[in-house]
């Protein structure tokens, strides 16, 4: 089993919009049998919150479910249970490594660099923008699920 883990910084907007992505693309595509996919926040400012409104209705837009949620924060035992810490800016690169001490396995990317692209995911609770954020989401997700399984091999 892969075992995913999606980290943001308050777990309620762009982690829980690619928990959600990545669950529809893989149960599209008959293969969330081999997953376990979660999210989880870097901060404490969250914690026990649903989703963004404004990513359950950029969801219900594109007609993804939006995953049963609500806000925790990451830990460092998340370390030796995920294979994948998967942030979403340079931000919350530093504070993963931060909780869990350091990446010796290099589990530990930035949810754009599978599209091969250093560029942050903007954050929509600031920008507001949460089709950008959707979009960036997307391409980030659909490039992991092609680098797990690289010759399409679904």
């Amino acid at each position: 089993m892969i075992k995913i883990l999606f980290i943001c910084h308050g777990n309620i907007c762009r982690s829980t919009m690619a928990e959600s992505v990545m669950t529809h693309l893989l149960s599209i595509r008959h293969l969330l049998p081999q997953f376990q996919i979660a999210s989880a926040a870097t901060s404490r400012e969250e914690i026990g919150n649903p989703p963004h409104r404004g990513t359950v209705q950029k969801l219900r837009e594109v007609g993804i479910p939006t995953v049963p949620h609500r806000a925790v924060q990451m830990t460092r035992q998340d370390y030796g249970t995920y294979d994948y810490l998967i942030g979403m800016d340079d931000w919350n690169i530093r504070n993963m490594l931060r909780i869990t001490g350091g990446d010796p396995e290099h589990k530990c990317y930035k949810l754009l660099e599978f599209a091969g692209s250093t560029r942050d995911i903007a954050d929509p609770w600031y920008t507001g923008n949460f089709d950008v954020t959707y979009d960036d989401i997307v391409e980030g997700c659909e490039a992991l699920v092609g680098k797990l399984f690289p010759s399409g091999s679904f």
